[in-house]
């Protein structure tokens, strides 16, 4: 059974790398970018974009960030292939389950409240994996700040210049993006967080 349920995993895994690498392929062609321009844009390497489109890796949150703003976008055009949002909506609800689902290098996003553009906010319920503790390549940091609260199971936030802390259900935390941060599930069981972050174009 365990086997089974890792296999449903992988494959639920890799129809979601796949998905996101389809949408975004065809942004990056909407707005008239070779892989080459999305690159210089972007400062990710040609082979890195190139391998989020035919689904080879996850992107981490920070590289979503570098890309909507390379393709001039809101982060909720990322996570949506029939996007609808619109411009003149200031007020939506996602209703429990129905977000967006979003595969990344180490966790899986739920996007909430996609149908508003343009948002300051980016809403995410968050399932966080186990694994070793985080090491300075594990780290990625991005403008913008970010709070979490963490709804089950424990986890371990480091973050650039302090002691990692670990939180438990019901705990929150706020920091600032700048600095190198990562998070990671301390229990075997399905470890869930409410994490916010701001979405700031530097450009504009």
């Amino acid at each position: 059974m365990a086997s089974a349920a890792v296999d449903d995993w992988e494959a639920e895994r890799q129809h979601l790398r796949n998905e996101l690498g389809s949408r975004m392929k065809a942004i990056r062609q909407d707005c008239g970018l070779t892989l080459e321009g999305a690159a210089q844009r972007s400062g990710l390497a040609l082979s890195t974009i190139h391998k989020i489109e035919n689904g080879r890796v996850s992107p981490s949150y920070e590289n979503l960030v570098r890309m909507a703003r390379a393709y001039d976008i809101g982060m909720e055009r990322l996570f949506s292939s029939d996007h609808d949002a619109n411009p003149t909506t200031r007020m939506t609800v996602t209703r429990a389950g129905a977000g967006r689902v979003v595969r990344s290098r180490n966790f899986e996003y739920e996007v909430l409240c996609n149908a508003l553009t343009d948002k300051k906010i980016i809403p995410l319920v968050t399932r966080v994996e186990r694994r070793e503790p985080l090491t300075v390549k594990d780290l990625e940091s991005h403008d913008g700040e970010e709070t979490l609260f963490v709804l089950s199971g424990r986890v371990e936030l480091t973050v650039e210049h302090y002691e990692p802390v670990a939180l438990e259900p019901g705990d929150c935390a706020y920091f600032d993006s700048t600095l190198k941060h990562g998070l990671r599930a301390l229990d075997e069981g399905e470890t869930k967080v409410f994490w916010a972050c701001t979405y700031i174009d530097v450009d504009k």
